[in-house]
């Protein structure tokens, strides 16, 4: 006969033996008793339930002792593989963020103190170290509470079926360390399993089983399911410790990693996970600095583990978790583990003050999204999932000092535009992004202002560094200068007119035409001098003599992918990008090096394998050197003519050489710097600053009145700092070329190629 038949047998007796014995109750109610054939009729019930009990049991011994099919994979529970906490570090190992879905730290048995292993000991199973998974004592302690009355109702048909929340006849409590790792390992977790904790308690019959089918007939469904679950609960256990101990070649050490296990995997309330976190939570400091002195803590913890619903500290039920800990003073000096001085000096001490919850990682929450965003186009095996569960730790290009000055910064900056507009305070927003100029490398990056929205900015916000597409106003000019000189026919001295001109508006019928933001026009001018003041009639001059298309490739050989439009007033900043595409574009003109920006320098899996992040192919620009040497001096005469529009670099308060071009919007709507300090060796800054909805910042308010001052203090305060390495110096032959156009004098590339000017069509204004 097959083990499911005497359960087939066993639900059918027992459906039978309870109408009999129903009838017999009623009976007994409604007849004198003696004389009744109702005394037989118990009497037969007895026995036929003895029979059958008896072969539930065999079948329930058969599974525990002697089944040992349909077992779980024990690799990952050996391995000690259990979902931990991820980092991303900064480039110098420093913190940048924590990321998890069960904040836990895995420690081994030599790094629980005695202390907390005796609470846990005295709490949990005062026997570990001498059963091998199950303490058949506790056992038999739960099996003399079985709630008789609860049972009565059942075994006499008095319940309704449908009666909800029917009481279970098995108290709580009596199961072992490893018990309790088994039910959180293997019967919550994996998929085969967890349907026996997950309608444990329900009412309702787990379908297709005999076994509990029968048992349900007897001792209700709800406690049918139970004991299901703890026969499962048992056999796994025993298993376990078998493996365990085969793997680790001796009981005690199996025991010990046993333990290690239970102490990392354990709930211990507020989000944290394992006893090293929550003594890091609640106490402020960590697991291994408990003392024998530190008894009170021990016991807290260990109460927590308890039932961390009831017994984790907060300020409303200090009562209850007071007398819990001191209950589990007085089992670890019944136990021995402490003496009862010990004991009272302990039950004495306050609960601890549980220390604000406060994130200490730095907020760089647009560098953590472009992490995340980088991991999931790496082409290896690992992906966000790895993280969060603390498979692998990350380790960044970013640089927490830089971060933080940029955060600091872009606050400042934001803080000195809402005083001369009150009525926007808090509503403007900025974004930032810091490269190395030798390999594109970010080194700081803010997709938003700190505190928006009445909410302090989270890495999973909108990043409006890489994913906010806006225009960049005159930063666009210098890729127009550089196509420009790129073509072989202008130079910084060539004469450009800056006269009234139109073009097509945006393929319409109608043209626009084109004023600059003074609303004068200089006509003929040098190219270094148009440049300088972000002159927009002589920038749109230029673009009809070399093409939109000859721009629009420049732009892709400096790194700009977005699809640009092929319209004129791209020239002028009319076609979006996003800010991570124009610092690139820009560190690029200042190293002469093509490099894709990256964030992710290594990865590192728990095994300690590292394995590299995308495989990085710098190489000198496709770009004429003597085209990227004049528009690094252009971009240079920016900041040293007195016209320039970031001539306020200029000056002894700020000694730092750079370069760069401001940019604003139609109608103010964004104010944009962009700048560099020289060749390989330096860095390079954007700033982006806006309203959200697109509105504008007010008049006057440009780049160089905006942004300019926030790009002033990063540079400021990162070369103070020494954390980019010595300021470079720009070439003395670029220098001594924009001193002697300061001075008056002829150009010395007076010989090179000047355009055509006979053939200028300018327009009626």
């Amino acid at each position: 006969m097959s083990a499911m038949n005497p359960a087939i047998l066993a639900a059918t007796w027992l459906r039978l033996m309870r109408v009999r014995l129903g009838s017999i109750a009623r009976n007994i109610r409604c007849s004198r008793l003696g004389g009744l054939p109702w005394k037989k009729g118990v009497l037969c019930f007895v026995m036929g339930t003895a029979v059958i009990v008896s072969a539930i049991a065999a079948i329930a011994f058969h599974h525990v002792y002697l089944d040992r099919t349909n077992l779980p994979d024990i690799g990952a529970f050996n391995r000690f593989e259990y979902p931990t906490i991820g980092h991303i570090y900064d480039d110098k190992g420093r913190p940048l963020m924590e990321l998890a879905k069960e904040r836990r730290r895995i420690i081994n048995y030599e790094d629980i103190p005695p202390i907390v292993r005796d609470a846990i000991l005295a709490t949990e199973d005062k026997n570990f170290f001498a059963h091998s998974g199950i303490d058949y004592s506790g056992i038999l302690r739960v099996l003399s509470k079985v709630r008789i009355r609860t049972l009565l109702p059942d075994l006499t048909g008095q319940r309704r079926q449908d009666e909800g929340n029917s009481p279970v006849i098995f108290p709580q409590g009596g199961s072992t360390i490893t018990q309790q790792l088994v039910r959180g390992h293997f019967l919550q977790n994996l998929t085969a399993f967890k349907n026996l904790t997950a309608q444990e308690n329900r009412n309702q019959l787990r379908q297709g089983i005999m076994l509990p089918r029968a048992l349900s007939y007897l001792i209700g469904a709800r406690s049918a399911n139970m004991f299901v679950r703890k026969l499962e609960e048992i056999r796994l256990s025993l298993w376990v410790e078998k493996e365990m101990q085969e793997h680790f070649g001796s009981k005690r050490r199996a025991k010990e990693e046993i333990l290690a296990r239970y102490a990392s995997l354990i709930y211990m309330g507020n989000g944290q996970y394992g006893f090293a976190t929550a003594a890091e939570h609640y106490f402020g400091r960590p697991l291994a600095t408990l003392t024998a002195d530190d008894a009170d803590k021990a016991a807290l913890l260990a109460s927590i583990a308890k039932s961390p619903r009831y017994y984790a500290p907060n300020a409303s039920e200090t009562g209850r978790v007071l007398r819990r800990r001191n209950q589990t003073l007085a089992l670890m000096a019944a136990n021995g583990f402490i003496s009862t001085e010990s004991e009272k000096k302990a039950g004495e001490r306050p609960l601890p003050a549980c220390p604000p919850n406060k994130s200490k990682m730095l907020q760089a929450g647009a560098a953590v999204d472009s992490v995340l965003e980088e991991l999931k186009v790496l082409n290896i095996d690992l992906g966000i999932k790895d993280l969060l569960d603390g498979r692998i730790q990350v380790y960044s290009t970013v640089d927490a000092r830089v971060q933080e000055i940029v955060n600091e910064a872009l606050e400042n900056g934001l803080e000195l535009y809402e005083k001369r507009h009150p009525r926007t305070k808090g509503m403007a927003q900025g974004s930032i992004v810091v490269l190395r100029n030798r390999d594109a490398s970010v080194l700081a990056e803010a997709g938003g202002r700190h505190f928006y929205a009445d909410r302090t900015n989270l890495y999973s916000d909108f990043n409006r560094v890489t994913k906010s597409l806006r225009q960049p106003g005159s930063a666009m000019k210098p890729i127009v200068y550089l196509a420009a000189f790129r073509e072989g026919i202008f130079n910084l001295g060539s004469m450009i007119p800056d006269k009234p001109i139109c073009v097509p508006d945006g393929g319409k019928q109608t043209a626009k035409c084109i004023a600059n933001y003074d609303g004068q026009f200089k006509g003929l001018i040098p190219v270094r001098e148009a440049l300088a003041e972000s002159r927009n009639a002589a920038t749109i001059w230029i673009t009809e003599q070399i093409g939109i298309s000859s721009i629009l490739w420049t732009s892709e050989i400096l790194g700009v992918q977005t699809r640009l439009r092929r319209y004129a007033t791209t020239a002028l900043g009319a076609s979006e990008m996003n800010l991570l595409e124009l610092a690139n574009a820009y560190r690029t003109i200042a190293s002469g090096i093509i490099a894709q920006p990256y964030v992710i320098r290594k990865i590192v899996r728990n095994s300690g394998e590292v394995t590299a992040g995308n495989e990085r192919r710098n190489y000198l620009a496709s770009i004429d050197t003597s085209a990227l040497a004049l528009i690094q001096e252009g971009l240079r005469s920016v900041v040293r003519l007195p016209s320039g529009t970031a001539h306020a670099l200029d000056s002894s308060r700020f000694p730092i050489a750079v370069m760069g071009k401001t940019g604003t919007t139609n109608e103010f709507r964004d104010a944009l710097f962009v700048g560099s300090t020289y060749g390989p060796a330096g860095i390079t800054v954007a700033i982006r600053i806006g309203f959200d909805d697109n509105r504008s910042l007010g008049p006057r308010e440009t780049g160089g009145r905006v942004a300019l001052p926030v790009f002033k203090e990063i540079m400021l305060r990162v070369y103070r700092e020494n954390l980019a390495g010595p300021v470079p110096e720009f070439p003395d032959k670029m220098e001594q070329s924009i001193n002697a156009y300061l001075r008056g004098e002829p150009p010395d590339s007076e010989d090179l190629p000047q355009p055509d000017l006979s053939v200028i069509q300018i327009s009626n204004h």
